[in-house]
């Protein structure tokens, strides 16, 4: 059950701009007032349990960061509802895009058809296995971690997230970022040996 708050407590008739202190006083009241609102908001747009506290507590982090900007309202509820439903709607458009980006790289990958080496062309093997091992080895550990899993190991995307404790979308943000780096790494060497 929520609690009650006075109005007069929330609303903006005691904080001043001018004053962060008194701004962010006003922002933990209504987030701590509203909170079950502000999700029930979120979860009726279509979200999952966890996405909307995840949007509430990322709202509430924004915030904080210009505590100011609550400062001047009607309505402290309307505007946190409003703000959070937006940064859902933000939240899954980048998801969306994430995910067509990702599909368009695995694609890509996969398009790329596979070199079969002449005999004068065999000595090039190790050393593009030592470019895309360096490549790998200069990720951050987390990204290395899920890259090797899902290439190597061919572990799903949902087996990672639940095995490393991350989200989806850090699975997916991460082998986005593996790949890129693995695919400049071969551009750079193709050139590379373009030229010689």
């Amino acid at each position: 059950m929520r609690a009650e708050v006075s109005v007069n407590n929330l609303e903006f008739a005691g904080a001043r701009e001018s004053d962060p202190a008194e701004a962010r006083k006003l922002l933990d009241g209504a987030i701590e007032a509203y909170y079950e609102d502000i999700r029930r908001a979120v979860l009726a747009q279509g979200n999952g349990q966890s996405q909307a506290t995840e949007v509430v507590h990322d709202l509430y982090i924004q915030l904080c960061r210009k505590p100011e900007r609550v400062t001047r309202k009607n309505s402290l509820r309307a505007f946190l509802i409003r703000s959070a439903l937006n940064l859902g709607i933000d939240r899954a458009r980048r998801r969306t895009f994430e995910a067509k980006l990702f599909q368009a790289l695995d694609d890509h990958a996969h398009s790329i058809p596979a070199q079969i080496f002449s005999a004068d062309n065999r000595s090039e093997l190790p050393k593009r296995i030592a470019v895309l091992q360096t490549a790998i080895f200069a990720l951050p550990p987390q990204c290395r971690k899920i890259f090797v899993a899902y290439r190597i190991a061919r572990m799903s995307k949902e087996q990672i997230s639940h095995d490393l404790s991350v989200k989806p979308d850090t699975v997916d943000r991460n082998l986005r970022m593996a790949m890129m780096q693995c695919m400049q790494a071969m551009d750079t060497f193709e050139q590379e040996q373009a030229r010689v």
